[in-house]
């Protein structure tokens, strides 16, 4: 198989790390990672490495931990979107490549909190899906600083 744009291991390189951050969404989104099951092993971690910590003090960090973890989450995922994006339309502009990463990053995370809302121990926010998009777009700005400051050709490959 070659490596052009129309071979597989192309289409593979592109977008499995989409499919992968997808995939790991879709395992985390199930009753197992709700904040009744994740709270104990996170404690125990957190406590082993800071030491120990009241009860009202953990239920705060824990909330923290997991917004944290929606938003570096999606900012991957997001960054993922727009590495396949940028693999495959050679022809369009970083702020377009962008776009269609955060469309990608919204309707996964819109489906999530969607999903969620369906499970027991698991709750559905529109709130989570806002910071999931936070956290895209602002991983994207990132990734366009160090193109615009360290690869300037690489990003103006279309001029």
């Amino acid at each position: 198989m070659s490596n052009s744009k129309g071979g597989l291991k192309f289409w593979i390189s592109a977008w499995l790390p989409v499919a992968i951050g997808v995939g790991f969404i879709m395992l985390e989104s199930t009753e197992w990672f709700g904040a009744d099951h994740t709270s104990d092993p996170l404690r125990r971690l957190w406590e082993a490495l800071f030491g120990p910590v009241s009860k009202a003090s953990w239920e705060v960090i824990h909330h923290w931990i997991r917004k944290s973890a929606h938003f570096f989450g999606y900012g991957f995922i997001g960054v993922a979107w727009l590495r396949a994006w940028w693999m495959t339309l050679p022809h369009s502009h970083f702020l377009e490549d962008t776009f269609l990463a955060l469309l990608g990053t919204s309707l996964v995370a819109s489906v999530d909190e969607l999903h969620q809302s369906y499970i027991p121990n698991r709750t559905g926010s529109p709130w989570d899906v806002l910071l999931d998009c936070t956290g895209a777009l602002t991983l994207q700005l990132i990734v366009y600083i160090y193109l615009r400051l360290l690869r300037p050709k690489q990003l103006a490959r279309t001029e």
